[in-house]
């Protein structure tokens, strides 16, 4: 006799939004069934007859009669030997055929009136599989058929991810909250089977508008969607194949609330989900899978979404964790195109968020995250540029000194500069600047730091230096040339246009590499302020093209005038330090 269970295992095939592994061709599975009108539920079940193998030498009945003219169809040896239909006789049925499956599949209408008739059966399924549980609770072949139903009718709701027009009245009639239920069925298959109509409904792929969308979370949300989600986590085996599926449709759902702030801190605060993906990410696997790929990243959204997030990700010392797994990869590389790759992105994407937070740092700071750093820009390759931008977090803003200090100390300054002298593309070009401008600003004056720091700068005739002036030159040809076709198109566009527009032109000089401009002024600034003899090759680089002083005072006064004085996350000691280099620049 069958068993619950086996009667609902199956291979799985995914929704469209990412890309869980299917072992069929995809285009050939619908990500999950639905009911079609023009179904063929006739052909389901049928079996071909072969005949069995017989001994070829030996020939029985009367021989065949000689071939003739084929005028029947399916008639090939013969017309006693064929379907004994002509073709006028077969042109005459498929006319009928047609006319009768023309008759029979008109699409069903999908509107309100519809949804009703689906929900009213839903619930139906539901009322009369709970029922027969009870009262078979010992007899699973008493309850195997409405299993069988429910869970038809569950795939079925797939089809509303085409009617976002839907989700309001879905919710209204009660239906998401009994999908919701679901979750806690005793047949983990049809569990599955729910977490996934919830993942696909619920899809930022969705056409639906915004209202749509929240009036169906938060029918979900209002049905204790997050605890029984984390329920399925602790139930579900990965070592099942059928329940793998589930535990990568339940972070998928994950990843669509996030996009939603409050709900993202409340998958931290009332459940255990950021614990859990913490520990998924260290489970040890021959190859990564996509369940441990897939868990860094939402990972990565939660940590972004909330300060909350990043504050418990602290609590439960995810930062040494987080380095622990990276320093695999130290020397190095995961196989390009894999998922392993996308993981290692995905931790160092994690880090790097967190870096923006003092606690972050600090925590950064004694799991010894400089010096591994140092030995990614050493000994890496995919790492190098990550390494950079770790840096480049960890070392800025207010709380960045402590991080500072220690670069020096671990003998950083040699792999920082040997970079800088090298060619870069613009990200790492902006994170090296950025590198330098920290140490300027946070290493305490007169400090062994500090002079070994400006000792590097004007060492070997200041060519690095020259460096920052060539830079400087590069990345403001580009701004000038955006600049300049931003003035082009002002005076076409009224005063209204032109604000509405602030944003897109910003976004373009950006794009251009406003920001290593800024940076490398910032720089130069510096080092105009601290030492004399830079402060006449600066001078003397700047005269080379008729230039001055004025044309990095007029950048740093553009960079203080666009801080908003009033935003919360205001550096208020990086206002006061423009302001101060500006004064020097006179």
């Amino acid at each position: 006799m069958a068993s619950i269970d086996d009667l609902f295992k199956k291979p799985y095939a995914p929704s469209d939004k990412r890309k869980l592994e299917i072992s069929q061709d995809p285009s050939a599975v619908h990500k999950i069934t639905k009911f079609s009108s023009d179904s063929d539920v006739k052909s389901n079940g049928k079996a071909s007859v072969q005949d069995e193998d017989e001994d070829d030498d030996i020939e029985a009945g009367p021989s065949l009669p000689p071939e003739e003219p084929q005028d029947s169809i399916g008639d090939e040896e013969g017309r006693f030997f064929g379907g004994g239909i002509t073709t006028d006789t077969a042109d005459a049925l498929n006319y009928i055929d047609e006319v009768d499956n023309g008759d029979n599949s008109k699409p069903e209408k999908i509107d309100a009136s519809w949804l009703r008739k689906v929900a009213l059966s839903f619930e139906r399924r539901i009322s009369k599989n709970s029922e027969l549980r009870a009262k078979f609770e010992n007899d699973p072949q008493k309850f195997m058929g409405s299993e069988a139903d429910l869970d038809a009718d569950v795939k079925a709701l797939s089809i509303l991810s085409d009617h976002p027009e839907l989700y309001g009245e879905f919710a209204k009639l009660g239906c998401v909250a009994s999908l919701v239920s679901l979750l806690a069925h005793e047949n983990t298959d049809i569990a599955i089977d729910a977490i996934e109509i919830i993942n696909e409904l619920t899809d930022q792929d969705v056409e639906a508008e915004q209202q749509q969308w929240d009036l169906l979370v938060d029918a979900m949300l209002d049905a204790d969607l997050l605890n029984l989600l984390y329920g399925n986590v602790l139930r579900l085996d990965e070592a099942n194949e059928s329940d793998r599926p589930g535990l990568y449709h339940i972070i998928g759902v994950l990843e669509n609330l996030s996009s939603r702030t409050a709900v993202a801190e409340s998958i931290s605060s009332n459940t255990s989900f950021i614990p859990w993906l913490l520990k998924r990410i260290q489970q040890k696997e021959p190859v990564v899978s996509q369940n441990k790929q897939y868990s860094a990243e939402i990972l990565a959204i939660l940590v972004q979404a909330s300060s909350a997030n990043r504050t418990l990700l602290f609590d439960l010392n995810g930062i040494d964790t987080l380095l622990q797994l990276l320093s695999s990869y130290r020397k190095r590389d995961p196989a390009k195109g894999t998922e392993e790759e996308e993981y290692v992105e995905n931790l160092f994407d994690i880090l790097t968020c967190c870096l923006d937070d003092p606690k972050g740092q600090a925590q950064f700071l004694v799991a010894e995250g400089i010096e591994l750093c140092l030995i990614m820009l050493r000994d890496g390759k995919m790492s190098k540029p990550r390494a950079l931008r770790l840096l480049d977090h960890a070392l800025g803003g207010p709380e960045g000194g402590a991080c500072c200090q220690k670069l020096v100390e671990a003998a950083g300054l040699k792999p920082i500069f040997s970079a800088f002298m090298k060619k870069h593309d613009n990200q790492s070009t902006e994170h090296l600047l950025g590198i330098l401008s920290s140490m300027l600003r946070s290493l305490p004056g007169n400090s062994t730091e500090r002079i070994r720091l400006l000792a590097k700068f004007v060492e070997k005739d200041y060519e690095k230096i020259n460096k920052v002036m060539q830079t400087r030159r590069e990345y403001a040809s580009k701004v000038a040339a955006v600049d300049q076709d931003i003035q082009y198109e002002k005076p076409r566009l009224s005063a209204e246009e032109q604000e509405d527009r602030a944003d897109e032109w910003l976004s373009r000089r950006m794009d251009a590499g406003l920001y290593a401009l800024q940076t490398a002024d910032v720089v130069l600034a510096w080092l105009v302020a601290e030492d004399a003899g830079a402060k006449k090759r600066i001078q003397g680089l700047l005269a080379e093209r008729d230039e001055s002083l004025e044309v990095v005072k007029a950048t740093l006064q553009e960079q203080l005038k666009s801080m908003d004085v009033t935003a919360e996350d205001n550096d208020a000691m990086f206002q006061d330090m423009l302001a101060t280099l500006i004064e020097h620049l006179q």
